[in-house]
């Protein structure tokens, strides 16, 4: 899949100790005390590291994980935080290691396929899907990867099988939606993607994804103005300005081999 156009900000983080972690000892005191010892974050904790950015993320979770190797939530989130700093290899290790301990864990599958799809990889995000779909048959999420990883495997027919089962499961889900509108533009079906990603959009749980990949199928439709207007809700305007001299450079879009420079907008469930 391509990169999509829009563009990511990057921020430098000052990172500091987790409250969670042990405070030093003073080294005058250390031959009297016991070496003090890490207690796992609580739920509190939890919850606010899961608000920081990215690179705090991963390293917040990274020591949890190093002190605590069996805590499978924290293994699948240091996991999470890697795949969004595009660190693939070392998320699907950190993926593939809370599935040592636990290898029916539902989100540890979840997140190992998520993160090989992110490494453009989807053949070996098969396997993962395939198991969390068994261990969780009404729930969309695993179909709707299984989707997505049989497109990277040049699996056309199975894949828009997967995207229409995740959808029959979900049929109002966002998301869902967008990946089967995202799939149909890539092979041509531009006025069917164009009628889901407006169904997403309409939806309660619509985030700015959906509305961005609307604008992206109406942008390369030649309906620049119309994506402007969605763009500039969601995005600065440097962005917003970038992304339109993407969207003109490329000019209007009709062939089915052309549509494949949309794939990269497919979500991550």
């Amino acid at each position: 899949m391509c990169p999509k156009p829009a563009l990511a900000a990057t921020f430098l983080v000052l990172l500091s100790a987790p409250a969670w972690a042990a405070r030093p000892v003073p080294a005058a005191a250390q031959a009297s005390q016991p070496a003090a010892q890490p207690h796992k974050p609580t739920p509190e904790e939890r919850a606010e590291a899961d608000r920081m950015d990215p690179l705090a993320r991963a390293t917040f979770w990274s020591q949890v994980v190093d002190a605590f190797p069996r805590d499978i939530p924290a293994g699948v989130s240091q996991a999470r935080a890697l795949r969004e700093l595009a660190r693939y290899d070392e998320a699907v290790a950190a993926a593939e290691r809370v599935l040592v301990v636990d290898p029916a864990d539902l989100e540890a599958l979840l997140e190992c396929a998520r993160d090989h799809i992110a490494a453009g990889q989807g053949f070996f995000a098969i396997d993962p899907a395939q198991r969390a779909a068994a261990l969780a048959p009404r729930d969309w999420r695993p179909v709707s990867l299984l989707a997505v990883a049989l497109e990277q495997s040049q699996r056309d027919d199975e894949a828009r099988a997967a995207h229409q089962r995740a959808l029959t499961l979900a049929p109002e889900n966002p998301a869902a939606l967008s990946n089967l509108a995202i799939y149909d533009a890539a092979h041509g079906d531009t006025t069917q993607a164009e009628a889901l990603l407006r169904k997403a959009v309409a939806e309660p749980g619509a985030t700015a994804q959906e509305r961005l990949n609307l604008a992206l199928i109406l942008g390369l439709e030649g309906r620049v103005d119309e994506a402007e207007r969605l763009e500039r809700r969601d995005l600065p305007p440097a962005t917003v300005d970038n992304n339109l001299a993407y969207l003109r450079a490329a000019g209007p879009v009709s062939t089915p081999r052309s549509w494949s420079a949309v794939q990269g907008a497919a979500q991550s469930p």
